[in-house]
């Protein structure tokens, strides 16, 4: 193997852990200055102008702020467990792709780490491990609400895991891959979030419960659990369990963008009138730019969320993924696969047969569940 390879694939790890580092710096202050735009306050303006060297302060301030360890707790666990959350947030993103291959000084470098076929099962199998982290930070802690918060996000996190990988599945059918620049190629002629708008609402609603988000936060019930499974932690290990959950929305994000919205898919520039053909050198960098967009679009929906929706009770949390998100995935794929294998063998005008069908299971499934929600509303009378 050309040792080149090695050098090209460290650089570009490492520049994806700054980028991702820097970005989780930067979310935190996005999501400062979106609440406070929504709720009409100010916002952090005095660090820096317009508060862009606030997530510096805050990180000094991290990094100075004493650390405890609970006399009881388990060390050693008690210090790895922010250590496995937060790795496998960084590691996921090796496999996005951010665009397409470039060329820099005379060589052809592609724009992701690395390129597995499997792509989807490797982010499955690696985002599974972060729910260890979080349940031994709140075991490890020696501390009954950390544990109840660590309980509460392992069952949350494993519940809507299977309707986030029956997403994944919609996407591998429409695809036909699992590699990720395969999924983003299928959708040159048209966004998968057009073929299945459903599947593509039911996997943002399950990654932000997958991220512990609004109104998902219920490991995080600073009402109920004192702050959940971090209650005892503080400075720099506290500072892993907040950039885990704002490096995970980044992640998140970019997967969304490369399942259902195109990935770095996006005008082409050198088709500007007047100005196209001057522009050629810079179309294969429109890609991170095109990914940057829709990741920032997404990233904001959330926010938005969290500023308009209460946190909901844990029963009808939990009830929501297994009895309304679940059945409603199995649906969607079963869907997908009824809607490729007509186009393929009987016309390809059936392919419109997948949105239609799965806007149908939508309005049903919200149909049912405003009917439970009713009758339950009467028999409480």
């Amino acid at each position: 193997m050309d040792w080149t390879l090695w050098v090209e694939w460290g650089i570009k790890g490492i520049l994806l852990i700054l980028i991702m580092i820097g970005g989780f710096a930067y979310l935190t202050l996005f999501e400062r200055k979106v609440l406070a735009r929504m709720q009409v306050r100010i916002g952090p303006n005095r660090a820096g102008p317009k508060g862009l060297l606030q997530p510096i302060a805050d990180a000094v301030k991290l990094i100075f702020k004493e650390e405890l360890t609970p006399g009881q707790a388990q060390k050693f666990i008690f210090i790895l467990a922010p250590i496995i959350t937060v790795v496998p947030a960084i590691v996921v993103a090796a496999v996005i792709p951010w665009g397409q291959m470039v060329s820099i000084f005379g060589r052809q470098v592609t724009l992701y780490v690395a390129d597995l076929n499997v792509g989807l099962l490797y982010i499955t199998a690696i985002t599974s491990i972060a729910i260890y982290g979080i349940t031994l930070a709140g075991w490890s802690s020696n501390n009954k609400y950390a544990l109840l918060g660590g309980l509460r996000a392992s069952a949350q996190m494993i519940s809507y895991e299977l309707a986030l990988g029956f997403s994944f599945v919609t996407a591998i059918i429409l695809a036909g891959s699992m590699r990720m620049v395969d999924i983003v190629e299928a959708q040159r002629s048209m966004w998968f979030v057009v073929l299945q708008p459903a599947g593509a609402f039911v996997f943002l609603i399950a990654t932000l419960a997958e991220v512990n988000r609004a109104p998902f936060d219920m490991p995080e019930a600073e009402q109920e659990l004192t702050a959940g499974y971090h209650a005892e932690y503080s400075g720099m290990k506290f500072a892993l369990f907040f950039m885990a959950e704002y490096i995970k929305m980044i992640v998140i994000s970019a997967i969304a963008v490369t399942l259902f919205f195109g990935g770095y898919l996006g005008p082409d520039i050198t088709q500007i009138p007047f100005i196209g053909q001057y522009l050629t050198w810079l179309a294969p960098w429109m890609g991170p730019i095109y990914v940057f967009i829709k990741v920032v679009i997404l990233l904001f929906g959330m926010v938005w969320v969290r500023a308009t929706l209460p946190r909901i009770r844990y029963d009808r949390l939990m009830a929501f993924g297994w009895k309304v998100l679940l059945p409603l995935t199995l649906m969607l794929a079963f869907t997908s696969a009824v809607g490729v294998l007509l186009a393929q063998d009987v016309h390809p005008a059936f392919i419109w047969l997948i949105p239609l069908m799965s806007i149908i299971a939508g309005f049903v499934t919200i149909g049912l569940v405003d009917r439970s929600l009713r009758r339950k509303a009467y028999a409480a009378r």
